[in-house]
């Protein structure tokens, strides 16, 4: 597909990868409707790119429906969704002093990273089944967003790679349930992103992050996620992948 002239769904758009990814597509011709939590800055971004705002929870079903249902409408459809949405908590399955990890906590990273990504995927299906096909039959394109956590998590993280390992689990299934309507679906899975997870870090530890990057040995770039997004949207033949974006990283325990 084509940037020019396609329409573009962008949660978390607000911030970080999404943000990137909404100024990239916007600059090259796209319609774009950033989905963000109210406070966000999701506003200011969609006024700043000449796109649009909708406000919504991706935990909160009736909101995904609404939100995702207005950005078709205004939009004139939907060609690209990007699920970029998602949170990082940090907790041990117990710590020293015996505290448990929090099972609403756990319950609440499954719910945005994962539930929240199946849902906003369902309901843009709907919209995108209803463009015209080019010339392969294709009539959009979800880019989901995963981690290398999903595979090489570390302490802490059960949660968090969890909500990751579903996300990449369940690209090829997707794929295969969407192909009859010409819709493909891939992942991509970053590794350590300059992103406003990473941003609160102190120095030392961002210093440390680099030196898990085989080359470069710098973090990645939000702009390199959404150059990412582009070419998969571009190239029609990758569906059903899930792609690292990591400088070639192998995360260690810690």
């Amino acid at each position: 597909m084509q940037v020019k002239g396609s329409k573009a769904l962008i949660t978390g758009g607000g911030s970080g990868l999404g943000e990137a990814t909404a100024r990239r597509f916007a600059k090259a011709g796209a319609s774009v409707t950033v989905l963000d939590l109210p406070q966000s800055k999701g506003a200011e971004v969609a006024e700043q790119i000449g796109g649009r705002f909708v406000a919504g929870d991706v935990t909160v079903p009736e909101e995904v429906a609404a939100a995702v249902g207005a950005a078709a409408e205004a939009m004139g459809g939907v060609h690209l969704c990007v699920n970029a949405a998602g949170i990082a908590p940090a907790h041990r399955v117990m710590t020293r002093s015996g505290d448990l990890f929090p099972l609403d906590l756990y319950e609440k990273v499954l719910r945005v990273n994962l539930i929240g990504v199946f849902d906003v995927t369902r309901n843009v299906v709907k919209y995108m089944a209803k463009n015209t096909p080019n010339d392969d039959g294709e009539r959009g394109l979800i880019v989901n967003v995963a981690s290398i956590a999903a595979t090489e998590g570390q302490i802490g993280q059960a949660a968090y790679s969890a909500s990751k390992g579903g996300v990449a689990a369940m690209t090829l299934p997707l794929a295969r349930d969407l192909a009859s309507y010409g819709i493909r679906v891939n992942t991509i899975a970053p590794g350590i992103m300059e992103t406003p997870m990473i941003a609160g870090m102190t120095d030392e530890v961002r210093e440390s992050l680099t030196h898990v990057h085989v080359f470069p040995k710098r973090l990645g770039r939000p702009e390199e996620f959404a150059a990412l997004v582009q070419h998969l949207f571009e190239n029609t033949l990758i569906n059903g992948e899930t792609v690292r974006l990591d400088a070639g990283a192998r995360m260690g325990p810690r």
